[in-house]
């Protein structure tokens, strides 16, 4: 069982420091991230982030529109 990150930035002046220091605390071994908008429909660490993931691995993002724009980004 592995805690995976996930972090993203929505522009490149904008910095993924933050949210890779909470993962880190929050004990991820792997953190993905991405620099794009949530609401593009190519995010390739996402997408890669979500292969890796393995029965009994515990997804970490540190808010919930990290994740996705809108509910139906999330569904």
């Amino acid at each position: 069982m592995a805690h995976i990150g996930y972090a993203r930035v929505s522009t490149a002046s904008q910095s993924l420091e933050a949210q890779e220091f909470q993962l880190k605390a929050a004990g991820c071994t792997v953190i993905y991230s991405d620099v794009v908008t949530g609401s593009s429909p190519s995010r390739p660490q996402w997408d890669a982030c979500r292969k890796g993931l393995r029965e009994g691995d515990s997804l970490v993002i540190t808010r919930l529109d990290r994740a996705g724009r809108s509910l139906s980004h999330l569904i």
